[in-house]
């Protein structure tokens, strides 16, 4: 029997085929033999060869994955997306600061999850917002010629993906051609893994696991080496870079069972084709959707072209008293979620990796039928 069609934006879906090997292993865990440990993975010692056996796997498969150079270091760490606001300033603010004096960070406000960062390094070094598309709604991404970057900055945050509002970097800022030597830090959470990464450009990258990599409970970062080292002296050490690199992510406990999913994850995105089979897929069903939704006179997305998210597309019924009918009738039809951020309103579908494209299909249909009965 078809699931129902999840377009949450996170914790998200995920692909049927790993939930179900995660539901046979629950209770008695296989290894790479097929030999059964007797124990589920929630139960494992995080030190034992069992948990070690798949941790290393995890880590390999995501550092073939992604690309990533032997010169970054893979975390996995806890907190989500917005521990990493605080843990990031309390890491690497100190860069390129004078002693004594608190670090400068440059900030690109593109929409509400970089807002949040702002304000939360605000409360740990001087910021600057060297850019904004608020004016605009965050519908557009600033262009990075016109960047206001600071010449003490340690580093440019940026969140490559606005979960809420849509808009998403289409390619890296280049910090050396705008004549900035800072660290990048992408906030990549709402669309990692679904497009390859140019690591010469990144510093540092972190994302929340619940939206392409697994359940929620798990942080990936991905930090250069030498920018390790640098932690305030007020980081508590759970969250020192440094010291999660120096033991392996396990100075305190990690999150087991959201590594050994995410693991699960990118054992399928590897059957899948990988990252580059990946970003196809997704580019095709987001030119289903965004055509569905241009070629409407019902609907429309407000986003430039240009930068329009595939991963998360918001969209707006012209006539918003017909939400709930939409919403309704959306959930019947067996297509969850679809209810937009509140601070936006209107609808917003997430397709994700683990989003087939017979769910953009089915929502596109329900979209076509909808408009038709409203006619």
């Amino acid at each position: 029997m078809q699931r129902p069609f999840n377009f949450s934006a996170g914790p998200a879906t995920m692909p049927q085929e790993v939930l179900a090997q995660a539901a046979d292993e629950m209770l008695d865990w296989p290894d790479a033999s097929g030999r059964r440990c007797g124990m589920g993975v929630m139960e494992m010692s995080h030190r034992g060869k069992e948990f070690q056996s798949i941790y290393e796997r995890a880590e390999a498969d995501l550092r073939e994955l992604l690309a990533v150079p032997e010169h970054f270091k893979i975390l996995f760490m806890q907190g989500g997306g917005l521990a990493e606001n605080a843990i990031v300033p309390l890491n690497l603010s100190a860069l390129r600061a004078t002693e004594g004096a608190p670090g400068m960070v440059d900030f690109v406000v593109t929409g509400g999850w970089s807002e949040k960062s702002h304000k939360e390094a605000r409360r740990y070094c001087q910021t600057h917002v060297a850019a904004s598309n608020a004016a605009g709604g965050h519908t557009s991404m600033p262009d990075a010629a016109n960047w206001s970057l600071s010449t003490q900055a340690s580093y440019v945050h940026v969140c490559t993906n606005e979960t809420i509002h849509g808009v998403e970097f289409q390619n890296l800022p280049d910090l050396k051609a705008l004549g900035s030597d800072a660290a990048l830090v992408i906030d990549f959470s709402s669309h990692v893994a679904s497009r390859p990464v140019d690591w010469s450009r990144v510093g540092l990258a972190f994302a929340g696991a619940q939206k392409n990599l697994g359940p929620a409970g798990l942080t990936l970062v991905v930090v250069r080496e030498d920018l390790l080292g640098h932690a305030l002296s007020i980081c508590p050490s759970a969250f020192n870079y440094q010291t999660v690199a120096d033991n392996q992510s396990m100075f305190n406990t990690p999150p087991t069972y959201s590594i050994y999913m995410a693991g699960l994850i990118f054992q399928w995105l590897k059957r899948q084709g990988g990252i580059a089979a990946m970003e196809e897929r997704n580019k095709a069903k987001a030119k289903l959707l965004y055509d569905a939704i241009d070629q409407s006179a019902l609907y429309f997305n407000t986003v430039q072209p240009n930068c329009r998210s595939r991963m998360n597309v918001p969209f707006f019924l012209r006539d918003e008293t017909r939400n709930d009918a939409f919403l309704t009738g959306a959930k019947a039809a067996n297509l969850l979620q679809l209810k937009g951020h509140k601070t936006v309103g209107g609808m917003r579908a997430s397709i994700y990796n683990a989003m087939p494209m017979d769910g953009v299909a089915a929502l596109v249909e329900y979209m076509r039928a909808f408009e038709k009965t409203q006619a």
